[in-house]
Parts: structure tokens; sequence; C-alpha cells
């Protein structure tokens, strides 16, 4: 059994190679692996289902036709927190909560987009609670869609200026405690998260356990990752163009 996670893709059509090297991608594991699952940010910014953009609906398409053959799993990111039901029927995705479990040859493991674990960040996961609040999202859905793309514009650019200014800090990383208060509620399991754009893995000490937890690789310049899951545990493997 194989199984493979990506995650913050950051699909958007000012970067055209992001969008070929996810088509090449799926094409190449279409009917090759268990599942996919992508853990968040697999789009730039989501300003709802009923987006019409060409490109958003290409990459629509693509991943509907790999979903036909290969069960294909996504969780919401803080970029995409949008993805409804129009996008699962469009994708033929299946949307998870997190934190979302699962076992693959006995092996229990975690999954979370990790925005929700920088808790370091407390400006962010004010806004965090706001926008996850179905009456924010329903007044934001009611307001004209080129008005939504200014607005989703707008908040990317402060998003950016804010990482240039913090610098690589760790107001940018999952917080100690959240990671373990995490494992504490899933014993046994290896966690694996995206979002903080650090592909690593690390083992912690959780009463005197050794616990791992395993960060998936952005996509950037041409370049990519992804983690397999199979009979021999986690291994990070590059993807390019």
């Amino acid at each position: 059994m194989a199984i493979h996670l990506i995650s913050d893709l950051h699909l958007h059509p000012g970067e055209p190679w992001l969008g070929q090297l996810f088509t090449r991608t799926l094409a190449d594991w279409r009917g090759n692996i268990d599942a996919l699952y992508i853990l968040g940010d697999l789009f730039e910014y989501w300003v709802g289902d009923d987006d019409d953009e060409p490109f958003t609906r290409d990459m629509l398409a693509q991943m509907r036709h790999f979903a036909a053959q290969t069960p294909l799993y996504v969780l919401r990111g803080n970029r995409d927190f949008l993805l409804g039901a129009g996008f699962a029927a469009a994708s033929g995705a299946t949307l998870l909560d997190e934190p979302h479990t699962l076992t693959i040859c006995g092996q229990p493991y975690v999954l979370v987009h990790g925005d929700g674990q920088c808790t370091d960040d407390a400006a962010y996961q004010q806004f965090r609670a706001m926008v996850r609040q179905p009456a924010w999202q329903a007044a934001f859905l009611q307001k004209p869609l080129a008005e939504r793309h200014a607005i989703a514009q707008q908040i990317r650019t402060m998003s950016e200026a804010k990482k240039q200014s913090d610098g690589l800090t760790d107001i940018g990383d999952v917080n100690d405690d959240a990671i373990r208060a995490l494992l504490t509620a899933h014993p046994g399991a290896t966690l694996i998260h995206g979002h903080t754009h650090r592909p690593a893995s690390h083992t912690l000490q959780l009463d005197g356990v050794p616990r791992q937890r395993w960060v998936i690789a952005d996509w950037y310049a041409g370049h990519g990752g992804y983690l397999r899951l199979d009979e021999h545990g986690v291994s990070a493997h590059p993807l390019s163009l």
C-alpha cells in the first residue's frame, strides 16, 4: 500500500509551472498509488466555489480525471479555507476536517495543515478564528466575485509583506506545546503537516517515548516534494519539472 501526500502548492495562473508540475504529477500517479492527500494551500487563494477562472477550472478538471481512478483527499489550508461542496464536486476530491487520522500498514498517522499549531502568532490565530466563522464566510461569499478576488489579493500582499519583515523567525513555525498537545491526543501517531515551508523530519520525546513529526515540502521555483507512506514508514521525495 502506498499513499502520497503533498501540501502548499499555491496554484495560481501567475506561475504556470505550478499547474504544469501538478498536471504531470497527477498523470504519473494516477492508478499507480492507493491514494493522494493534499494537506492544504492547494491554491494560492480560494474566493469561492463559483470562481470561473480558466486556470482554476483546468486544475479542477485535472483533479477530477485523477480522482476517477485514484482516491483524492484534501484538507483546507490558510489560503483555501473556503473550499466547499462545489469544489469537491468539480474536483472529485473528498474534503477532510482536521485533524484527520488514518492507519497505513499498521502505523497510525494524524494529518493537519499546520497553521492551527502556529500559536505564537496571536494576530494570525485571531484572523483564523474569524474567517472560519460561518457568518463571516457567508457574508464574504455574497460579495461579487471581482470584489472577493481584490480582497484576496490584498490579503496575499499583506501576508507577503509580513513574511519579509519578520524573516524566518519562530513566529512562523509551529509551537512546541501545540505539537505536544496534538500528539498527546493521538497516542502512537506520527504527525504530518505542511504550512511552514520548512520541510524536515523531527523527533521529540513525549513522556519518554520518541514521537515523529514530518513537514511536507512546499512547491517553488520549479521544484516541489512529497511524502510517501508505505510498509517502510515515511519517506520524502523531490519533484521537479
